[in-house]
């Protein structure tokens, strides 16, 4: 090529850097504001997408985890904008060096949660039981997270009824969250332990649910997560080959800095 059209190829990449970039720093401010929303008025969140609430993210901290996020894309999106506009060596191979430590944690993440979910499922137990015990029935907001989560996926704590032993609220109501019982009141353990090994056909059961009714979330939420791996795959898929195009590109304008 010449070197009109080596500065004119240059220009159009520097170009779809900036823009693409761009977009991700306003992505990362929205997902940071809507983060902060959440975690400062959880309840209008909830009251706006309360049909949401069954999806995997009630197991975790929503508000939490979109603040990461935001933040994560934010530095991202300044990083790779303003590098490619000011023609920074620095900056550019400060975003390269960002999304490949992301691409390769995304990765090692993947393999970990096709090969150890029982690590997985242990980790989750020991950071959400304890949880359940002290903030169900207390805090408002992760109740009404939970009562939903419970209703509409029909399960039972993360692993069983057995999560609420000594927790608040069975201290307080003496019985058990009624959805533990298929709905019915009052709550106690027989009946939760009879509904809990109960299988079969139930007429408002998830179609991927039935025969499994009322076990834990995260067994309901990992079949789940199984039916629709092909989705999730597709979606990671596209995620890694952005984070690959993105890499090569601020590779590219970093080395052709040094031939301007």
């Amino acid at each position: 090529l010449s070197p009109g059209a080596k500065m004119g190829c240059f220009t159009f990449i520097k170009v779809m850097m900036i823009l693409f970039n761009l977009v991700i720093f306003l992505s990362g401010g929205t997902l940071l504001g809507v983060g902060i929303w959440v975690r400062v008025d959880g309840q209008s969140f909830l009251n706006i997408f309360g049909a949401l609430s069954s999806s995997i993210l009630q197991v975790v901290n929503v508000g939490y985890l979109l603040i990461v996020i935001g933040a994560i894309l934010l530095v991202i999106g300044f990083l790779g904008c303003y590098g490619a506009q000011k023609e920074s060596k620095c900056l550019l191979m400060m975003f390269f060096s960002v999304v490949l430590i992301i691409f390769i944690a995304e990765v090692a993440a993947a393999v970990l949660a096709l090969v150890f979910t029982g690590l997985a499922e242990t980790l989750l137990t020991g950071l959400v039981t304890p949880l359940l015990k002290e903030k169900y029935g207390v805090d408002t907001t992760f109740t009404k997270i939970w009562n939903l989560t419970m209703t509409e996926v029909h399960c039972c704590g993360l692993n069983n009824y057995t999560d609420f032993n000594n927790s608040y609220f069975y201290e307080t109501h003496d019985s058990y969250p009624m959805q533990c019982c298929d709905m019915q009141e009052p709550c106690n353990s027989t009946l939760a332990a009879a509904t809990n090994v109960e299988l079969g056909y139930h007429t408002s059961c998830h179609p991927h649910w039935c025969g499994c009714l009322l076990q834990g979330c995260f067994k309901q939420i990992l079949e789940e997560i199984r039916t629709n791996a092909g989705v999730a795959g597709g979606v990671a898929a596209g995620i890694a080959a952005l984070e690959i195009a993105a890499m090569a590109v601020s590779m590219y304008l970093y080395c052709r800095l040094d031939e301007k």
